[in-house]
């Protein structure tokens, strides 16, 4: 059915019809194709059978009706797989139908029988006479023995049952398979399926999927000076673009309307639509019966009800595995040397479906943003390292003139210390805390509002482009386990009633009558019943229990980590050598970020598989509920587990810490940290940076290529062990399904957004204290494209096609975050560096107008006589001599002062100047960003234009085509009567036996 010339069944309602031109097929030949047909389209049908007639039409050739055949390529820049010489596994036997989907299912073999030689099957006659009197092509050999083996398992007997009914129920539904066991996977079996065009024809549509026809209208073009900047720019990134066809500009575009096998469609179902149809059949095709004891027993529980489709025998083990074949790599995708280039799209949507195209798309687009937001940020660090030697207040930190004592960072242990023993640090600190990041926090929030709206144009542009301007998502299949839950909770029901009913007298015919009426209506015990809120309330509490407890853990390692700090600090105190002592801050700074980098990479993957098993114990009746609650406690565990050591640095240490004399203690021993002179934002830039990058390098990537390949390995050995006793199954040819067995299954698009999105919060909400981050998440997601379409083609086994229009919960959280780091920056600004203490001294206590003297107004003043007993220095002289007074950093009055140690009036004047700047700045940027949402347009002007012509087009067509069957209608009646009256001449009487060849009376030929 897919070369030559093409016969397809077209049904066509309407009685006592007769049609000038249709040649109608002979009357027993008619009606046994009839009988079949209506039974095999039964289930597709609105209207029961017997309220319409059918008429079965012999089409000559779908050419004629504008029809092409299912593409063999996509473009010239695909290529075969070097990664395997098996194409002949990409194909049937007879190397003509192409392999559309394959399921996997283990059997036992025997040692004694070899597989027979396996034949092709077609489904042209009926479909379920074959099930009954025929076994599938290929299921002699191990059947055979598994029935004169007694002792075969009664699991495997009904796996096997329940495989030949499904089977079978494919075969009605039109699809073709065929069985290959003799492969060099011991114990594997593999099912081929086809799809015929008048399938694929019948399920596009069944679906509604919109699809381009004959009819062609121009695309509007710029004009003038808009029309010579394209230009310009089209030959500027002319080297950048891929090599495909798909990728030039199109000036007409294809008028686009749900498929109908009336219309004049043109373009072909290419790879990701066919595999939708194909899947779709799959998963609405249903298995009734079960079978234990090789029929001596009807097992009446669970395993005996009707659920739908593959995902149900995916869950029960009646197949291990079902999946696509890969048939193609793309060369100017899938690879390292195009790094450059963009991506081509529309390729991955053709091969990969819309969801996964959407994914690329975005991750495309937030690649593209990122590019102005790194030369800014680079700029911003630039302007720091070009003015830090014009910086006042680090100057006077590194003057050792100043003679500026500082009281001891720990009790006993440590000792008095000079502040310009902490010059580096300050001069570090104004690499990341100048003016210019306050400019660059503004930027970054009007970045990613107008990143948001770029994407939701490009996002339209592309619905516009893949024909999804009028695509609804229709209510998904249940899946399996909510099924399982739901008949669980029927039958229990209905055992209670029962058990109530059971002192009232019952006939034993009506019992078994019962009983098999319940056990072949389990699909209507579901649909009776569906799952509360009761059902799901212990799911739910131990949901809330789960993700408290989790936070918890999050928050107790923090503190361990805080511990460790502090101890380390004091311990390292004690250091003999000058050397030691003076790297104290930075070495506990570097441990306790690398030791909160392994645990955050930990507990990433120990998180995620918790969020799978919470969402799984809920139950979601739908794949999509699934995957949204999924999403929102995964994101929320990451979220809190990559971020809770930077709010902790950011805005809690430093803050908690007491005065010298009175210093706040953590179990009675544990004095709290605090920041260096300079602030905690270069212990916040730090922190940030190798958190950053460790997870991109380890997790992402690392982690990426590694665990796939080292699973695939694993799976490898494995399966070599167990062919390695058969010396003739190590000598087959591998086939394309069986290296794509070897494959690790698709697990979703979920694991590919958190990245980007944790690391889209790495970007934005912290970018005040690191002005660089886009930069290396630039760096990254530039490998990480390729990284992630090497892994999908070669790496993972083909993902089912779905169709979708936007990225879904992914696009709220996007903004989300965004609104989050407006709020965060502004606290950063104000709280974690010194840029308001900084302008509060300019204006308000400066004499000269210059910040000279602002870091002596910063500390204040401690007499060591005050010590509380024990927490002296054990050491006072280490600086050779006797100190009287030391300073440290707060607002506080000095010993000399009435109200000695008492928080000062210049710690209110800063709070309150720091807290209006949170308020003016968050309101600033929100008004701001909620401008530049408001001033671009969702959708792009020409793309609502185009629509809208679109629109018009095709109600001319619509108006046009009922037209020209109106007047073909009544032609045909009149030529309908004419013919009948010659008719009645030639033959007056008829007997009612007669009266079913009528119509070869009425033979006509018509041009579709």
């Amino acid at each position: 059915s897919t070369t030559g010339r093409t016969n397809l069944f077209v049904f066509l309602l309407g009685t006592n019809s007769a049609f000038h031109g249709v040649e109608f097929l002979p009357e027993d030949l008619g009606e046994g194709l009839n009988k079949t047909a209506m039974r095999v389209n039964e289930k597709y049908s609105s209207l029961p059978a017997e309220e319409k007639g059918i008429h079965i039409i012999n089409i000559r050739a779908i050419e004629d009706i504008g029809y092409i055949q299912r593409e063999s390529t996509l473009l010239n820049s695909l290529c075969q797989d070097p990664d395997a010489n098996c194409k002949h596994g990409l194909y049937f036997r007879d190397g003509k139908r192409k392999v559309d989907y394959i399921l996997v299912y283990h059997y036992k073999k025997s040692s004694v029988s070899k597989t027979l030689t396996r034949r092709i099957y077609h489904n042209d006659s009926s479909a379920r006479s074959i099930k009954q009197d025929h076994q599938l092509p290929g299921t002699g050999g191990h059947l055979d023995v598994g029935e004169s083996e007694t002792h075969m398992d009664y699991h495997e007997d009904d796996k096997r049952f329940r495989r030949e009914e499904y089977e079978g129920n494919l075969m009605e539904a039109g699809l073709e398979l065929e069985r290959d066991e003799d492969t060099k996977i011991h114990g594997v079996g593999f099912v081929k399926i086809h799809a015929p065009w008048n399938v694929l024809c019948r399920e596009a549509e069944f679906l509604k999927l919109k699809m381009p026809t004959k009819k062609v209208y121009q695309i509007n073009q710029a004009h003038g000076l808009l029309k010579k900047i394209n230009s310009v720019i089209q030959k500027i990134t002319e080297p950048i673009q891929p090599k495909v066809a798909e990728h030039k500009p199109e000036t007409v575009k294809r008028l686009s309307y749900p498929f109908s096998r009336e219309k004049q469609h043109f373009n072909v179902f290419f790879s990701s639509i066919l595999l939708i149809q194909v899947y779709e059949i799959l998963k609405r095709t249903t298995c009734t019966k079960a079978k234990y004891s090789m029929g001596k027993e009807l097992y009446v529980g669970l395993s005996s009800t009707s659920f739908s489709g593959i995902t149900s025998l995916l869950a029960n083990g009646v197949y291990s595995a079902a999946y696509p074949l890969h048939d193609l790599l793309c060369e100017e995708w899938a690879s390292y040397g195009v790094f450059y280039k963009y991506q081509p799209i529309d390729l991955v949507r053709k091969y990969f479906g819309e969801k996964i195209g959407l994914y690329f798309a975005w991750l495309g687009v937030y690649t593209q943003m990122l590019i102005p937001a790194s030369i800014v940020g680079v700029i911003v660090f630039l302007y720091g390292c070009a003015t830090v030697d014009e910086n006042i207040p680090s100057m006077e930190m590194c003057d050792e003139r100043n003679n500026i004592t500082m009281c001891p960072l720990c009790d006993n242990t440590c000792s008095y210390w000079k502040m310009s023993s902490s010059c580096a640090t300050a001069r570090a600190s104004h690499l990341f805390d100048n003016p210019a990041t306050v400019f660059f926090s503004v930027f970054m929030a009007l970045w990613a509002a107008t990143f948001m709206e770029h994407w939701k144009r490009k996002q339209m542009r592309l619905n516009y482009r893949w024909d999804l301007t009028g695509f609804e998502e229709e209510e998904a299949h249940p899946r399996a386990e909510y099924e399982a839950k739901v008949l669980e909770k029927s039958l229990r029901k209905e055992y209670i009633h029962k058990k109530k009913r059971r002192h009232l007298p019952e006939e034993t015919g009506n019992k078994w009558r019962q009983r098999v009426k319940r056990v072949m209506a389990g699909v209507k015990l579901t649909d009776k019943e569906k799952l509360t809120w009761k059902d799901r309330f212990p799911a739910y509490f131990t949901n809330f229990v789960g993700i408290i407890f989790m936070i918890g853990l999050t928050f107790a390692i923090v503190f361990g980590v805080i511990i460790y700090r502090i101890s380390t600090a004091a311990a390292l105190a004690l250091s003999s050598t000058p050397s030691g002592r003076s790297s104290v801050r930075v070495t506990v700074t570097a441990t306790a970020v690398i030791i909160n980098l392994v645990v955050i990479i930990i507990l990433d993957e120990v998180y995620g598989c918790i969020a799978r098993w919470l969402t799984q114990i809920e139950v979601p009746k739908t794949d999509k509920n699934f995957e949204e609650r999924l999403i929102f406690k995964a994101f929320l565990l990451k979220f809190v587990n990559a971020y809770t050591p930077i709010f902790y640095v950011a805005f809690f240490k430093g803050r908690f810490v007491g005065r010298p004399g009175d210093y706040v203690y953590i179990f009675h021993s544990f004095r709290m940290e605090e920041c260096a002179p300079g602030g905690c934002l270069m212990e916040l830039c730090i922190q940030l940076s190798i958190i950053m990058l460790g997870k991109q390098l380890i997790q992402n990537n690392l982690f990426e290529i590694g665990i796939p390949k080292m699973k695939k390995l694993i799976r490898y050995i494995k399966l070599k062990r167990q062919r390695s006793l058969d010396h003739e199954e190590h000598m087959k040819k591998k086939q394309r399904y069986e290296v794509d067995y070897n494959l690790e299954p698709f697990a979703g698009l979920t694991p590919e957004y958190m990245e980007m999105i944790i690391q889209f919060g790495f970007v934005t909400l912290f970018v005040a204290s690191f002005p660089l981050a886009p930069l290396f998440a630039l760096l990254n997601n530039i490998i990480e494209i390729r990284l992630d379409a090497k892994k999908f083609v070669t790496e993972l086994r083909r993902p089912v096609a779905v169709r979708a229009k936007d990225i879904g919960i992914w696009y709220n959280i996007l903004r989300g975050v965004g609104k989050l780091a407006v709020i965060i920056n502004a606290f950063v600004i104000s709280f974690t560096s010194d840029f308001i203490p900084r302008l509060v001294y300019l204006y308000m206590y400066s004499e000269n107008g210059t910040m000279h003297g602002f870091v002596n107004h910063t500390l204040s003043s401690f007499n060591v006589s005050d010590f509380q007993g024990g927490t002296a220095p054990n050491d006072p002289m280490e600086l050779g001599y006797e100190v009287q007074i030391c300073r440290y950093k707060d607002y506080r009055e000095p010993p000399w002062s009435e109200n000695k140690y008492e928080i000062s009036k210049d710690f209110w004047a800063v709070l309150a100047a720091r807290l209006a700047f949170v308020i003016v700045f968050q309101n600033l940027v929100m008004f701001m960003s909620d401008f530049v949402d408001w001033i671009i347009p969702d959708i792009p002007k020409d793309i609502s234009q185009q629509i809208h012509k679109e629109k018009v087009l095709m109600v001319e067509v619509f108006m046009k085509e009922e037209q020209g069957k109106l007047q073909m209608l009544e032609t045909w009646k009149d030529k309908d009567m004419k013919k009948g009256e010659n008719c009645n001449n030639h033959s007056p009487k008829l007997s009612r036996s007669q009266s079913g060849s009528m119509s070869s009376c009425h033979s006509y030929h018509i041009d579709v």
